[in-house]
């Protein structure tokens, strides 16, 4: 069960249990769980186990159970007992990620708790009341610290984890190792594979427009310093930052931990508080920044972003633009590298023959069944190294491009290679070298840990040894 879990958890900061720490008292619950024997009933909210400086409470586990429903995950085949093993690992790192002064960012974390909520309320299209009933809340002040609490706490997990096995590395050598000591009968099969490449035109901005936007933002800035508008305000209406856009442009960044672009940061720990920046360029458009605190290390800015528009000139330019360039392609006057290399606005791929990186495993190949839906519906249908029609897409910096893609390679499901799959082999080996440190850490700080589990749930079956029994 434990290493079942901890794969699923490793590096995830999920939502989790709420992990209070409070005293080892008895409290009255009205939380309908699925108990022991699967009854809803109004039962008694004891401690079933203290970890540390933590507890667990028997309603915890109800909630882990919401938590799951809420995220659309199956509970049938999940026990209590497993969710309590859960919880026990979850307060164990939490204890010891306090215990080693981890730091996390407070404020980042009631920032994700709106943008969870939100999402929660868009996804589901209910309304604040039945989000309310849900999580058995009487208030919104309630529910958001209850919240806050298990993000908090599922942040201390998750970052003592990444902490334990961050400077794990695996040799050549131990890959090798790993991939010996699979049985031949028991070495994964790969599915089949594809390599992609693409060209990317991507529509010219004119000065012109660029400047109205700059204009703009000009404008908003003498606004609030010369009449005492609100930039915050402006931000909600009219900045093209949809995440921020809610809540008034706003965003916590930290010296120490990069987060945004490079231009974007040294503009912002350029200023002073209560200063705004003058408009500055990014590839995402265009940007002014409100410094509005400084604490340490933390700036809390606020920033509104304008994004210029594309023509339909310069739309109908780029389209004319990449068809000539198929043209070309398809009558062999280019290859498909050498076009990509010449005409490509794809920074990433145009010196790799357009060659597109698979983001999970840092190679060129893309397993078919794990391929992101978008891209399989665009190169379902082509042969090897047939060229597509014209595409029509857009990324989180460009709303509008054009592209023409082609498959480069295809290899057919297969068992593992060594030498063929010798970067997925080495993840594999790295995340089993993980789990054994994870484990390991794991059961000297069970015996290093005060912990006591009780009442029933001392007859669950743990892979760990939570009740310190003597290993025979």
């Amino acid at each position: 069960m434990r290493f079942a879990l901890i794969i699923i958890t490793l590096f995830c900061v999920n939502a989790l249990s709420a992990q209070e720490i409070i005293e080892d008292e008895v409290v009255e619950s009205k939380v309908k769980s699925d108990s022991l024997n699967d009854n809803d009933r109004l039962k008694v909210d004891g401690v079933t186990a203290v970890v540390g400086d933590f507890v667990v409470l028997d309603s915890d586990i109800d909630k882990e159970f919401i938590q799951l429903q809420a995220r659309g995950v199956s509970t049938k085949d999940i026990t209590r007992c497993q969710l309590f093993g859960k919880l026990l690992e979850d307060k164990l790192y939490a204890h010891h990620a306090i215990q080693d002064s981890i730091n996390i960012n407070e404020l980042e974390i009631r920032s994700s708790i709106e943008q969870q909520i939100s999402t929660f309320l868009e996804t589901k299209g209910g309304t604040m009341t039945e989000l309310l009933e849900f999580y058995n809340k009487d208030s919104e002040a309630s529910l958001r610290e209850e919240m806050f609490e298990i993000n908090k706490n599922a942040r201390l997990a998750a970052e003592m984890q990444r902490k334990i096995v961050s400077e794990l590395e695996v040799t050549p050598e131990e890959v090798r190792e790993y991939f010996n000591s699979i049985p031949k009968d028991e070495r994964p099969e790969f599915g089949t594979e594809l390599k992609v490449a693409q060209i990317v035109v991507i529509p010219e901005i004119s000065e012109a427009e660029k400047q109205r936007v700059i204009n703009k933002l000009k404008e908003f800035k003498a606004d609030v310093i010369e009449n005492g508008a609100s930039f915050t305000t402006k931000a909600v209406f009219y900045s093209d930052d949809i995440p921020s856009r809610k809540d008034g442009g706003k965003y916590v960044l930290n010296k120490k931990r990069p987060r945004m672009v490079k231009e974007f940061r040294d503009v912002a720990f350029s200023l002073q508080e209560g200063e705004i920046s003058d408009p500055f360029e990014t590839d995402f458009g265009y940007h002014i920044i409100l410094l509005e605190k400084i604490r340490g290390q933390e700036y809390e800015i606020r920033h509104i972003l304008l994004r210029p528009k594309v023509t339909e000139e310069a739309k109908n330019a780029a389209k004319e633009k990449i068809n000539k360039v198929r043209e070309r392609i398809v009558a062999g006057d280019l290859t498909f590298a050498e076009a990509a290399k010449e005409f490509s606005d794809e920074k990433e791929t145009k010196n790799n023959g357009g060659q597109l990186i698979n983001p999970y495993t840092q190679d060129y190949s893309f397993e078919l069944t794990k391929m992101d839906p978008e891209l399989y519906g665009q190169i379902q249908d082509l042969k090897d190294n047939e060229i597509s029609l014209v595409l029509l897409d857009q990324d989180r910096i460009n709303d509008i491009k054009y592209k023409i893609i082609t498959v480069t390679d295809r290899t057919d499901e297969h068992e593992a290679d060594f030498a063929k799959d010798y970067l997925k082999i080495k993840n594999l080996a790295l995340q089993d070298k993980q789990i054994r440190e994870i484990a390991k850490w794991q059961d000297e700080k069970i015996n290093d840990t005060y912990i006591k589990v009780n009442g029933d749930y001392r007859d669950c079956e743990f892979s760990s040894n939570w009740l310190k029994k003597e290993k025979q």
